[in-house]
């Protein structure tokens, strides 16, 4: 765990020809190890464990969608239905729009369920620009209600062009608001999509329409996305759907009829529940393969939450922000060490203190802008010299600023944690007995996070595994990279068509 790096000297666990030749390089080549780069000087047991790691992972360069879905038309979206997204979002929804769009038409489906929603991007999307009949459904209410009233705004664009064509229509997103717990109850309300006149719950559903018939072309009046009597046959769909969601599409997927694919795009692997071979246990998030099970696979929650981590956006950091991260996490590592001496009962909870990262990121952009410091300073937040990370840290005043830093990044982890502050706890002290190893933390964390690759395979063959074990009910399954790596790391998409 690289919270304890510092406080259980755990690279002392690494080989020390491979601590002695790492703590040595420019930090922009230890960035590199994730993605499977090595140096032609370093030990040969080093370059062999970043190369297995790499040959041992899943391919993770976006596909050429147009070779993967022959026919797909990936468009970019207009600024009103975008409003709202950031590129990393925009980029996602592009791509996964338009496979869900292609898949549809492929396997017939006309209504496609949003698992895990959020504010709706995808579902609008899909509704609007690709012309299909959506459910949106997603846990939070709030989440519901914006989904909505965005849902609202976009309409009145997309209803003026209509005016003007007599061959495009479009529909409105429902929502539903409910917390999927299992595959039962996503399968209920998959199932209930093609049964609508028999839902008369408004807790469950409830339309955007308020149950008003919605204005077509030239006024006419047109029915609602999905028909009461339509029998429908349905797509589940899941953008980073959270933990054991993805898993719970994937079930829903094999025992409902009427989905007749599925489309998951998994994240949050740290949130995962995890079983082992015991065949009854069987609505854990890991594993959920018989060849999994059989084999007795176990990660824990460390191994889950390297899954989570981006060897591409470590690569792409570049030096500079390289730093700046590496940094963060040596102040995450020494932060544990006050948690250890002052608040020990902490400890035994696993805290998180969320991504102080970006705070950090923020004050330290801010306080360069206002201080006008020249663009050294502005290259390096930390003053270290560009050349290797860490260097030694005697000169004064690059100490001051990173120890300054480090109680701010300090007070407000105690805060996170709704700890108070004390003037007994002597950060000066701790900070000393940090410096001295700080060097040592960015080599042990690159060469955990190039294991991260791995251990996302390995739980997307287990989902793969799954559904290919269940014989023939299958046409085509497929794991592909939908994205771009470094603007999205979860990008790898596993997709099922039934016959």
């Amino acid at each position: 765990m690289l919270t304890s790096s510092i406080s259980s000297r755990l690279w002392e666990t690494v080989d020390e020809e491979w601590i002695d030749c790492l703590r040595k390089e420019p930090v922009e080549k230890i960035l590199q190890i994730p993605s499977g780069v090595v140096q032609d000087y370093w030990p040969a047991s080093l370059k062999e464990y970043v190369l297995t790691l790499r040959s041992l992972s899943l391919p993770r360069d976006q596909a050429d969608l147009q070779e993967v879905f022959p026919g797909v038309r990936v468009a970019t979206l207009n600024n009103v239905i975008s409003q709202g997204m950031n590129p990393k979002k925009k980029h996602e929804i592009e791509a996964l729009a338009a496979v869900i769009g292609s898949i549809s038409r492929k396997v017939g489906a006309n209504t496609i369920v949003d698992v895990g929603s959020g504010q709706g991007y995808l579902a609008q999307v899909l509704s609007f620009e690709h012309e299909l009949s959506v459910v949106a459904v997603d846990a939070s209410p709030h989440h519901g209600s914006v989904t909505d009233a965005r849902a609202k705004r976009i309409e009145k664009y997309y209803a003026a062009k209509v005016s003007r064509s007599e061959n495009k229509g479009f529909g409105m997103p429902r929502t539903v608001t409910c917390q999927v717990l299992s595959p039962a109850m996503l399968k209920d309300v998959s199932s209930s999509l093609v049964q609508l006149d028999d839902l008369e719950n408004p807790t469950i559903f409830r339309e955007q329409t308020d149950g008003k018939v919605m204005k077509g072309n030239h006024g006419s009046e047109t029915p609602s996305p999905l028909k009461a009597n339509d029998k429908s046959s349905l797509i589940l769909a899941g953008l980073h759907a959270c933990g054991d969601l993805s898993v719970t599409m994937l079930r829903t997927f094999m025992e409902c009829d009427e989905v007749k694919a599925v489309v998951s795009i998994g994240c949050c692997y740290n949130l995962l529940s995890e079983g082992g071979s015991n065949e009854t246990d069987n609505q854990c998030g890991f594993p959920v393969s018989r060849g999994a099970k059989s084999a007795s696979f176990y990660l824990g929650k460390n191994a889950r939450d390297l899954a989570c981590q981006s060897p591409e956006r470590c690569r792409a950091l570049g030096e500079a922000a390289g730093l700046h991260n590496l940094g963060l996490h040596v102040f995450r590592a020494a932060f544990q060490m006050v948690l250890l001496e002052y608040f020990p009962e902490v400890i035994s909870r696993s805290p998180t203190i969320g991504r102080q990262g970006k705070a950090l990121r923020r004050q330290l952009n801010r306080r360069i802008l206002e201080s006008n410091a020249g663009s050294t300073l502005a290259e390096n937040p930390f003053h270290d010299e560009p050349s290797a990370y860490p260097e030694t840290l005697n000169e004064e005043s690059r100490s001051v600023d990173r120890y300054s830093t480090f109680v701010k990044f300090c007070k407000s982890g105690l805060a996170r944690l709704g700890l108070h502050d004390s003037q007994h706890i002597k950060y000066s002290r701790v900070w000393k007995e940090t410096e001295e190893y700080s060097e040592l933390v960015g080599p042990y964390w690159t060469l955990r996070v190039a294991l991260g690759p791995v251990l996302e395979t390995l739980l997307l063959l287990d989902r793969l595994l799954f559904l290919q074990e269940q014989g023939n009910a299958l046409t085509h399954t497929v794991i592909v990279p939908l994205f771009d790596p470094v603007l999205s790391p979860r990008n790898v998409a596993l997709i099922a068509e039934k016959v």
